[in-house]
């Protein structure tokens, strides 16, 4: 494994791999690998989804533990990032002033609410998705979701973004990708998602919608981010991912319209 794909396996999981080197050459590597690991983190979700359908656990309480593994093997970690990020943005004063609250220890209520819409939603669609009692689905769904939001942290990698802080993740990573680099890992998303909603999905055109779906909020987020921090830091990326996430996942369990409303009393 090289030293990318050990800084992205670092950063981004809570598999015990070591970081190698950590300078702006590895740290591009890494982002530019983000997606492939977050469809292995996405894929161990799902394998935890169709093993409860097994042993016939409710779907509810399965899509509760598919969310459970996907915030374990993150250590959390980018919910933390959600959580601080909503804090920051909450928060009346300038940009130091934000950025001291996102560095806080503790969860505000902007923090919490947050958490907590993002926690029902992804739920709701991990249930969904279980409920499809279809095997593909179960295990191909989850990692298209998971992807986009990695692949929105990629996004926030491109040149041109800032970081916000002198130090820490933001400024390893920041600027690292160009854009051609975003765009190629876009395509192979793209194409990967096609293929997964094609074989175990909706339809073939579900999967590059959930990734646009998911980029656009990601990066929305981050440009919001820069206008009121001055940059991205650590934090923003983990509120990227889980907000790219949660809306790549949505538009995968859209069901065709069947509502039926009377033209006349």
């Amino acid at each position: 494994m090289g030293d990318a794909a050990r800084l992205a396996v670092s950063l981004l999981t809570v598999v015990p791999v070591r970081a190698g080197r950590m300078d702006s050459d590895t740290a591009r590597g890494a982002m530019r690998l983000a997606p492939l690991v977050g469809a292995g983190v996405g894929l161990a979700a799902g394998l935890v989804l169709l093993s409860s359908l097994v042993v016939g656990i409710p779907s509810l309480v399965a899509g509760v533990l598919g969310v459970g593994t996907l915030a374990l093997l993150t250590r959390g970690l980018h919910l933390d990032g959600l959580a601080d990020t909503a804090d920051g943005l909450g928060c009346y004063g300038d940009p130091s002033r934000a950025l001291a609250v996102m560095k806080a220890s503790d969860v505000g209520p902007f923090g919490v609410v947050t958490l907590l819409l993002v926690g029902v939603a992804q739920v709701a669609c991990l249930t969904a998705v279980t409920e499809t009692r279809a095997v593909l689905p179960i295990l191909l769904l989850p990692a298209v979701g998971a992807a986009t939001g990695r692949a929105a942290v990629t996004w926030a990698c491109r040149v041109g973004v800032p970081s916000a802080r002198p130090t820490g993740l933001g400024a390893l990573v920041a600027g690292t990708l160009s854009p051609t680099a975003v765009g190629l890992t876009t395509v192979v998303l793209v194409v990967g998602a096609a293929v997964a909603t094609g074989v175990g999905g909706p339809t073939v055109l579900r999967g590059p919608l959930a990734v646009a779906a998911g980029l656009a909020v990601g990066w929305a987020l981050v440009r919001h981010c820069v206008r009121r921090f001055g940059g991205i830091t650590g934090d923003v990326l983990g509120a990227a991912c889980e907000l790219a996430t949660t809306a790549a996942l949505i538009v995968l369990v859209i069901q065709p319209w069947s509502l039926s409303l009377p033209l006349t009393r």
